[in-house]
């Protein structure tokens, strides 16, 4: 009998771990992760102007199918 107790002990600190684990994850690593993902995706497909090298980064922008420019400038790391 001891011992199924202190095998439920061990699967309850393992569950309250992983959920802990789980919660700093989905709360801290993750919104960080798919905002540099997003990022990343956004400057791939922006138009960048290569005059305007500032630290390693260029000016970027978006156009839709007409050719107007979407949203505002933003910088992007230049990959040459």
């Amino acid at each position: 009998m001891r011992e199924a107790t202190g095998e439920l002990n061990m699967t309850v600190v393992v569950v309250i771990a992983v959920g802990i684990l789980s919660v700093f994850f989905f709360a801290i690593l993750w919104p960080n992760i798919k905002a540099t993902f997003i990022a990343s995706n956004k400057c791939s497909d922006a138009v960048c102007n290569k005059r305007t090298l500032k630290d390693g980064y260029v000016v970027c922008r978006y156009y839709d199918a007409n050719g107007k420019q979407q949203g505002s400038e933003f910088e992007c790391p230049w990959k040459g």
